[in-house]
């Protein structure tokens, strides 16, 4: 069979049978045809002219048995077309066509989707970017912050049955570059899932990336540019692949600012603060990430004379409510120094047991990113009259009064500890297997370039 340079029709292939072409016709034209499929010999061989001319023809067919005047447009004995058959006018025309059963709407494509993809995601992944942000483009939802609802931009694709340029939708709107580009790899996998189910008639996958989405081959030697014209990055300096903005912003507290803090939460005039203080305290001695200290149990501390480390295997989410693998799904040992060890041996109850958390807010319950929040950061509350107030977190006091020079997030803690433990020489190896990180990210992002050292004169 030689190569085919033309669309075919979706109802009527073009097939090779011994050296000769013919048309092969759907099953849904069986009523037309005494109740059988239909095959039309072409009386042509197979050769690449004959193939374009036998492609035409097959248009030519289908277009008239899809126009709605299809019984006065359709010859069934072919000679319309230029060819011969053994069926003639005889042939019983007034069964009708079934109609095709219409393609599946984008958002029924998404939640069969969903169902399969959320066992291969973790669930704040699943909950948040795909069951929530991505469902909420499709379906053209925006938040609006003033009335604190999801307002409908009359722009989504949710109930639009399935197109070859649908894709074209999702490039017109504002979106993140790097969530465009996710949404459209979900939505090209659910498509390709949907293909090879044989759920949809489509030849052609209706989200695969333009070329304005995929970056060129050349592309790799430009450089990234600001809204002001500013050179940021060049195209032989190495970029930061890290997707997560908690991991990329990288700002430290220094060792002053750090012990300042501290103290600020273990001074506090408010009991829930203080409270908070050992949890604060771990958080900048250990650089865990917040949700592996609020799943930490005691079982997982071990300060015996043969062994004394930490084994960080989890991680709490509050908004699921639930125990997940870390963030790298590794498990990881931390190595107890004495600063830490002295910690861990004044908070640790006497009556403490295995499954205890370490770190239990002042309900008894485990602390999360929300509660932990408004302890560092503050609460802003409006009243029934609509009157706003503001209660100040630690942080912001701080930086109101100038203790510290400006404010950086929970998260912080994280990056305040690997900078300061790398600037005072600890093992970068050790370093790095003990915060879930890699030797070159802390030299590139934590250490810099040291321009005081030399090559030996050799």
């Amino acid at each position: 069979m030689y190569a085919k340079t033309q669309a075919l029709p979706e109802t009527i292939k073009v097939q090779s049978d011994n050296g000769s072409l013919r048309l092969q016709f759907s099953t849904k034209y069986n009523p037309i045809f005494g109740g059988k499929r239909k095959h039309q010999g072409l009386g042509m061989k197979d050769t690449p002219e004959n193939w374009q001319k036998a492609i035409a023809i097959a248009w030519r067919i289908e277009s008239d048995l899809q126009h709605p005047d299809w019984q006065q447009l359709f010859d069934p004995t072919f000679a319309k077309y230029g060819l011969k058959s053994k069926y003639t006018a005889e042939l019983k025309l007034a069964a009708p066509i079934p109609e095709s059963e219409p393609e599946m709407t984008v958002g029924a494509m998404w939640e069969d989707y969903l169902e399969w993809k959320q066992p291969q995601l973790q669930p704040t992944t699943f909950k948040f970017r795909f069951q929530i942000s991505f469902t909420n483009i499709l379906k053209g939802l925006v938040w609006d912050d003033k009335t604190k609802l999801f307002v409908d931009t009359h722009s989504g694709i949710w109930d639009l049955p399935l197109c070859p340029s649908l894709g074209e939708s999702l490039f017109t709107g504002k979106m993140h570059p790097a969530s465009k580009k996710n949404l459209l790899f979900g939505l090209s996998e659910a498509f390709t899932r949907l293909q090879s189910q044989g759920k949809t008639r489509l030849t052609i996958n209706p989200f695969i990336m333009p070329a304005s989405i995929i970056k060129n081959k050349t592309d790799k030697y430009k450089s990234q540019v600001s809204a002001d014209g500013t050179v940021d990055l060049r195209w032989w300096d190495k970029s930061d692949t890290e997707t997560d903005p908690e991991e990329r912003d990288r700002r430290a507290f220094t060792k002053e600012e750090r012990d300042i803090i501290i103290k600020a939460f273990y001074e506090s005039d408010k009991p829930a603060t203080r409270h908070a203080a050992p949890l604060i305290e771990f958080m900048f001695l250990t650089g865990c990430r917040s949700g592996e200290a609020f799943a930490l149990e005691w079982k997982d501390v071990f300060l015996g004379r043969d062994k004394e480390y930490i084994r960080f295997n989890k991680s709490y989410n509050g908004k699921l409510k639930n125990i997940q693998t870390t963030k790298t799904g590794t498990i990881r040992l931390f190595k107890i120094y004495p600063k830490l060890n002295e910690l861990l041996l004044r908070i640790k109850p006497v009556d403490a047991r295995p499954t205890d958390l370490v770190f239990l807010n002042t309900r008894g319950g485990a602390y999360n990113s929300g509660n932990l929040g408004i302890l560092w950061n503050g609460k802003r509350e409006i009243n029934k009259n609509g009157i706003e107030s503001k209660k100040d977190g630690v942080l912001t006091q701080l930086v109101d009064v100038g203790k510290i020079s400006f404010y950086l997030a929970p998260y912080h803690t994280r990056h305040t500890f690997i900078t300061l433990m790398a600037h005072a020489g600890a093992n970068l190896l050790l370093l790095a297997t003990a915060c879930g990180n890699s030797v070159e990210v802390i030299q590139r992002h934590y250490l810099g370039v040291d321009t005081t050292v030399n090559f030996p004169d050799i």
